[in-house]
């Protein structure tokens, strides 16, 4: 007697059983989860060991902010006011409050050139303070090692054998962030047998002149781009006179033949707006230009960025012709820069090249720059900064977080979710056709799921080769990656190793497989999700959320579908009479197996549909 019906009925029984333990899992899935997370989280925090060699020549600090100019609550001592080669000198910084760090130096007053740096120090506290090498003269200089806070540091000066006639301590002391004094003159001393200079006065010198921005009459236009000016626009065609979101870099050469460029910035006013010029499409070695909002005012500076850090060297040497606005919602500002500078550092860009062009905007706290809030948008070509104008194109997708996302997508809402679909309802249609010796629906699903992990391998490893590592900033999104591509090559594993059909231990493979694939599944989609608003690859929003919830509601209608087919189907084949089902089993199974084919098309359709949606706003990046 064929008792196809009755097996038909018990592997649906199983199925529903196992569909349901799936649900069931998901709890246990989610500790699992979260401790992922946890090992990828670490705090962050500020960067305050002292080691600020890069602040050697001017001693001060990179604080986007001007250093005091009031009297210092801080003075240096010294223990003795003439000295011989060789002879150690105690040196003590007090003041009448504490304060967060310092940079202390022994220079020839004679010679306020930045090398001129003299002597060794030694400490007395090595927990709290620390040298530092100045010019490749060691030990030439003492700062703190963390953000503790002192109230007195004592250290030990050693004279040189060649010392000048005449050696004096300044020191930069940082009360807070934004409050601090820069190279305060201490104490000189004298060799023996020299005669001391006469006192100078002791009243504070005046402040340094700078070139003190001036406030923008009214806001840019884009109007002239084009044809009397340079202009990268995002979104394209935006107004910067009109829309507080439009990004805006204008460049004008001031006149024909002219030796300076003039440059407009604008941007939202969320905190700071900037540009850079760059070699190539990679950040880091740039050349820097901020516009950065400071209370009620905007302060404008040049600076260098060698890699993913802060930016380096500000100042506002070579910049002229500086003014701002700060309304409206925008930050603008403009300034003219020499197309060559001359004696400058050369990390400064001659303007009579080609670059790549980057703006970039983002939050700043208590005069502190954050990182960009959102991906910096890069100029698709080349552009020679004094040549013809033209409106320039940019993007804020890299193109290898570009063709990451596409792979993903393509994996995850294609070719995987047709590859699970197809196991979880297709296995007994087709049952008399076969491909290379095994079922339809084995080699269909068999295929697709390998070129599911192979896609999503590939996609996995590219914004690593991006960002040149392991980001331990990523956040959720790159923890769910890493859980999704670990489930994913465990599935082929558990395949290749799973014990024959007639094994006791079957159900075991066929269990775990269910639940490992419904896991990886769900956590890809919940990691496209998160990477939809990654700053590297941010989609349109809400358009691109409304897509993929779309797309979610879709599975879960057909899941819903084809589990209410099955069951009617099952239903309908436990009858009581055995042999009027026999009679009608090829007709019943013909007509249910060309229903699901239709679904499964219609579903494969829908699913490439969603998908092309997103891959569209990839591409529009």
């Amino acid at each position: 007697m064929d008792l196809f019906p009755l097996e038909r009925a018990l592997v649906s029984l199983i199925s529903d059983f196992v569909d349901t333990l799936q649900l069931q899992m998901f709890p246990v899935w989610c500790p699992l989860f979260v401790a992922v997370l946890v090992c990828y989280w670490e705090p962050a925090g500020c960067y305050s060991n002292g080691k600020v060699t890069k602040a050697c020549g001017s001693m001060e600090p990179h604080h986007r902010a001007t250093g005091q100019t009031s009297p210092s609550p801080y003075r240096l001592q010294v223990n003795s006011t003439k000295f011989s080669p060789g002879d150690r000198v105690q040196v003590v910084l007090t003041g009448s409050a504490d304060f967060d760090g310092f940079l202390l130096q022994a220079r020839d007053p004679a010679n306020q050139g930045s090398a001129s740096v003299v002597g060794t120090f030694s400490l007395t506290d090595p927990i709290r303070t620390q040298l530092l090498t100045c010019y490749k003269h060691k030990d030439s200089a003492v700062s703190h090692t963390s953000a503790v806070r002192q109230t007195r540091v004592v250290v030990v000066w050693t004279a040189p054998d060649d010392a000048p006639q005449q050696v004096q301590f300044f020191v930069t002391v940082v009360t807070s962030f934004l409050v601090f004094w820069v190279k305060q003159p201490g104490p000189i001393i004298y060799q023996h047998g020299v005669t001391p200079l006469p006192p100078q006065s002791e009243a504070t010198p005046p402040p340094v002149q700078t070139n003190t921005p001036s406030v923008l009459p009214g806001p840019f236009t884009s109007e002239g781009c084009g044809q009397s000016k340079s202009c990268l626009l995002d979104p394209p065609g935006c107004a910067p006179e009109h829309d507080p979101h439009c990004f805006f870099l204008s460049m004008t050469a001031e006149e024909p033949g002219s030796t300076s460029v003039m440059f407009e910035l604008s941007g939202p006013s969320e905190g700071y707006v900037a540009f850079a010029l760059s070699l190539d499409t990679w950040m880091g070695n740039d050349d820097l230009y901020m516009c950065v909002k400071e209370g009620n005012r905007v302060s404008v500076s040049a600076a260098f960025v060698s890699g993913r850090t802060h930016p380096e060297d500000e100042s506002q040497s070579g910049l002229s012709s500086m003014s701002w606005r700060l309304a409206d919602g925008a930050i603008q500002c403009r300034f003219s820069r020499p197309v060559k500078l001359a004696n400058q550092n050369p990390a400064r860009y001659d303007l009579d090249q080609d670059y790549f062009l980057f703006i970039a905007n983002g939050r700043t706290q208590y005069g502190k720059l954050w990182k960009h809030s959102q991906q910096p948008l890069i100029s698709t070509q080349r552009k020679l900064i004094t040549g013809q104008p033209e409106v320039l194109r940019g993007s804020r997708g890299p193109v290898l977080m570009k063709v990451h996302g596409a792979l993903m997508m393509l994996a995850w809402m294609l070719t995987g979710s047709v590859g699970t679909f197809i196991a979880s309802f297709y296995k007994p249609d087709w049952p008399n056709q076969s491909v290379l010796g095994q079922k339809v629906w084995f080699q269909v699903h068999r295929g697709l799921m390998m070129l599911t992990v192979t896609l999503t391998t590939v996609a996995f490893c590219l914004p690593f080769f991006y960002k040149k590592g392991l980001r331990m900033d990523a956040g959720v999104h790159q923890s769910l990656g890493c859980c999704v591509l670990a489930l994913s090559v465990i599935q082929p594993i558990m395949a290749a190793v799973r014990p024959p059909p007639d094994s006791n231990r079957r159900f075991l493979f066929t269990w775990a497989h269910s639940v490992f694939g419904c896991a990886t599944e769900t956590l890809a989609v919940i990691a496209m999700f998160f990477g939809m608003r990654q700053s590297s690859l941010l989609l349109p929003q809400p358009w691109a959320t409304y897509i993929l919830i779309g797309y979610v509601a879709w599975l879960v209608f057909f899941r819903s579908l084809l589990l209410i087919h099955k069951h009617c189907y099952c239903k309908n084949s436990l009858p009581a009479d055995m042999q009027a089902i026999l009679s009608n089993q090829s007709e019943s199974r013909q007509q249910s197996s060309f229903i699901k084919t239709l679904l499964l098309a219609v579903f494969a359709l829908g699913n490439a549909g969603f998908l092309v949606a997103l891959l569209d706003s990839v591409v529009q990046l």
